[in-house]
């Protein structure tokens, strides 16, 4: 797929991230037989691989705005543009040489995510969106959502609260009600790569709370562009602001967000 000016200045500054991550995985492989442990490491991995982000995009494009999760928000010049980056999604999983992992860059316009790149380095898999151009994966490979119809037949994913906290029990409630109607239940830990794992067919749907914007707001478009319909958990919240999302294939959608949207 031949993408944008502006989705090939976020496909470039993604692998050059990777870059630099992909030597810090190494390093915290490594790492994992201190007893000082890799944590300090990893955030610094972060914060470098934010800036190498950070400063690509902001040479291309020096009037846009800046969402990055390492640092406060920079108002652009043009205030109806603004990048939004998580440097690292699935932090844990790269603390402990898990190769499960991402970069998301998303592009919004007043207001709407307009193009999205997720990267996991480990795989070399690039999936990307622009809106109304379909989803891709790695330039060939036109993303469609899976088109299994039954509860019964279906994969879902979810993300739990790291530290348990107040929405660990609604997410134990959605579990005892989801598990016996489907085939398979899997916690990967990237909220990036768990919404375009909808998109390329693996699973049938993910939900979780109390996202921040960079988790979602690449993989929101990704997933959509693929055929998926992602919502709020709550339908009178907004996915960014308020960050509790709920993502399935139109064939199992309305069976999935009935369970997971009832409150006993």
């Amino acid at each position: 797929m031949q993408g944008s000016a502006n989705l090939n200045v976020m496909i470039k500054a993604a692998r050059m991230a990777a870059r630099s991550l992909q030597k810090d995985f190494r390093e915290v492989e490594q790492l994992q037989v201190s007893s000082k442990g890799p944590g300090d490491f990893v955030s610094r991995a972060d914060r470098a691989a934010q800036q190498i982000i950070k400063d690509e995009l902001m040479e291309a494009r020096p009037n846009y705005g800046f969402l990055g999760e390492e640092e406060a928000e920079i108002i652009g010049k043009d205030p109806t543009r603004r990048w939004i980056v998580d440097p690292l999604d699935g932090t844990t999983n790269f603390l402990h040489a898990m190769p499960h992992w991402a970069i998301s860059i998303a592009l919004e316009h007043k207001g709407e995510i307009v193009a999205g790149v997720v990267y996991d380095p480990a795989k070399d898999e690039m999936f990307f969106a622009e809106k109304g151009a379909g989803a891709w994966l790695n330039d060939t490979q036109r993303l469609r959502v899976s088109a299994r119809k039954r509860m019964s037949e279906s994969v879902f994913s979810a993300g739990f609260p790291p530290d348990g906290g107040r929405y660990l029990p609604g997410v134990l409630r959605d579990l005892a009600r989801l598990l016996p109607l489907c085939a398979g239940m899997r916690r990967n830990g990237a909220a990036s790569l768990d919404l375009c794992w909808v998109a390329a067919g693996r699973f049938e749907g993910y939900w979780e709370y109390n996202l921040k914007p960079w988790d979602i707001a690449a993989g929101i478009l990704i997933a959509r562009e693929a055929g998926a319909f992602v919502e709020p958990i709550r339908e009178d919240q907004t996915l960014l602001e308020d960050g509790h999302v709920i993502c399935g294939t139109e064939a199992i959608f309305d069976q999935f967000a009935k369970v997971i949207r009832t409150r006993d």
